[in-house]
């Protein structure tokens, strides 16, 4: 059972607040009723009318997509570069789940589902993501105590990381670090770095929570199992 307005705003008629005053305005019929009372609840055999034009129910998605560098996550770009949307062969209308910068890789969600969207981004929900980064210079392990223990970014201390050495390479003194956090604040990981003075030279999502890349190229994508989308609810639940 879904919320009236929910299940109206899914289907493209409306946004969920005009859906809210259609429903106000006696517009809205379910099986042949008119509903005035917002939060009725529906099933999907009921029959839903707006303007006595029955709508039609959205199939729900899901996508993993390796993003490309160079490409924006949006929906569309007021300058024409390619977006995550674009690359993926669907005619619904789906979304990204959170951002990639545009010069960042790798592990992105992408549905037309609000409710499941909204519960992998919520902070509270901690739903790990795992980068890897190559930066400039060679982290002292007093900077990985300050990653692990939370940084200020932005006037905010960010939450506990997990923060793993991979390589370092003395020559061009560079590393590469691995970095986990739950949070997905706007440029995260790039200011977290900066925090402790390294600047980000790449960086790719390496997984979301257990969805890793395996099997897909750079700009390749696949539908999620129902059995992922139930286990990622689960964990949500979990914390």
């Amino acid at each position: 059972m879904e919320r009236l307005q929910k299940v109206i705003a899914n289907s493209g008629v409306a946004s969920r607040r005009k859906a809210e005053e259609l429903i106000l305005a006696k517009r809205v019929k379910v099986n042949g009723v008119i509903v005035t009372e917002l939060g009725t609840k529906v099933s999907d055999n009921d029959v839903i009318k707006v303007d006595d034009e029955e709508i039609s129910r959205e199939e729900k998605v899901y996508y993993l997509l390796n993003k490309p560098r160079g490409v924006i996550t949006s929906t569309k770009d007021e300058h024409g570069r390619n977006t995550v949307v674009s690359l993926i062969d669907e005619s619904k209308r789906i979304y990204p789940v959170g951002r990639l910068d545009y010069d960042t890789t790798g592990a992105l969600i992408l549905t037309n589902d609000g409710d499941f969207a909204n519960m992998m981004m919520h902070p509270s929900n901690n739903i790990d993501k795992v980068y890897v980064a190559k930066i400039e210079g060679i982290l002292l392990p007093s900077e990985i105590m300050s990653l692990k223990n939370g940084v200020v970014v932005d006037g905010v201390k960010t939450s506990k990381a997990h923060v793993k050495v991979k390589k370092i390479d003395k020559n061009t003194n560079t590393s590469i670090i691995e970095i986990t956090i739950h949070e997905g604040r706007n440029h995260q990981v790039k200011k977290m770095f900066e925090a402790v003075s390294k600047k980000v030279i790449k960086l790719k999502r390496e997984k979301i929570a257990f969805l890793d890349l395996k099997g897909l190229n750079s700009g390749e994508y696949r539908k999620l199992s129902h059995k992922e989308i139930s286990k990622l609810y689960v964990l949500a639940k979990e914390k």
